[in-house]
């Protein structure tokens, strides 16, 4: 069983920038792939970015521009920094973690992010 909790949300003006933080606990050895997912009302959960734990990326369309996604050493943390951010990025942002054996997905509770005009 893996856990995670993301923060790091909030309310931030158009333009600006934020950092998402997700932290892993539980059997956290098995985790493959960690990444950062988001919902807006009214629409598909979709992705924003993942990494390997051998380091590779994978940007969403909608954000790839404009976030980095990173991930400790460990393996247990992966961070999100958001920039240049606009009122359609307003969701709530989902952590996501892989395991490889069992081949699980695991999702944390979610944070709400508003950017205001």
């Amino acid at each position: 069983q893996v856990q995670l909790v993301e923060s790091g949300g909030g309310l931030v003006q158009a333009g600006g920038s934020l950092r998402l933080s997700c932290a892993a606990s539980g059997t956290t050895t098995s985790i493959n792939t960690m990444g950062w997912y988001r919902q807006s009302p009214g629409k598909q959960r979709e992705l924003v970015a993942i990494i390997s734990s051998t380091g590779f990326t994978n940007y969403g369309n909608s954000m790839k521009d404009r976030v980095t996604v990173s991930r400790d050493n460990a393996g247990n943390t992966v961070d999100l920094q958001m920039s240049s951010l606009n009122p359609e990025d307003t969701a709530v942002y989902y952590c996501n973690a892989i395991t490889t054996y069992p081949r699980l997905a695991y999702w944390g509770q979610g944070t709400q992010v508003s950017v205001s005009t």
